[in-house]
């Protein structure tokens, strides 16, 4: 229980080092190596994901220094700060392009179509 106890700290500590370097204005490098728990969590803290995190506060007296110390991290997490960008695949976006490029097309030789069939009603 004590080696898994010690594993859980570690975690978490690196967890902590992580959102810290995440919160800083000027991002350097971000340890998301240091455990286990930290690469799982890549994507939703920096990446482009939203995230929920909750933290638990007791009131009890006895609890006091874990539930000062829980709401320090989670002001330290709430000042991450991510900016999302849209996954697109370049090749469909292309392909949507020629889409809509094929639609306006179309309709100008529906256009030309109905302009020479007016023609040729009248000299035809």
């Amino acid at each position: 229980r004590l080696k898994e106890g010690a594993a859980i700290n570690v975690s978490l500590s690196a967890l902590g080092n992580v959102i810290a370097a995440l919160s800083e204005k000027k991002r350097g490098h971000v340890p998301y190596r240091d455990s286990k728990l930290t690469r799982l969590l890549q994507d939703s803290l920096g990446g482009n994901s939203v995230t929920v995190m909750l933290c638990n506060a007791s009131p009890a007296a006895v609890n006091a220094e874990e539930t000062l110390s829980a709401l320090r991290f989670a002001e330290r997490a709430k000042r991450i700060e991510n900016v999302a960008t849209i996954n697109r695949d370049p090749k469909a976006a292309r392909a949507a392009a020629l889409y809509e490029e094929n639609k306006v097309l179309q309709a100008k030789v529906a256009r030309l179509e109905a302009h020479i069939a007016e023609l040729e009603k009248w000299y035809g």
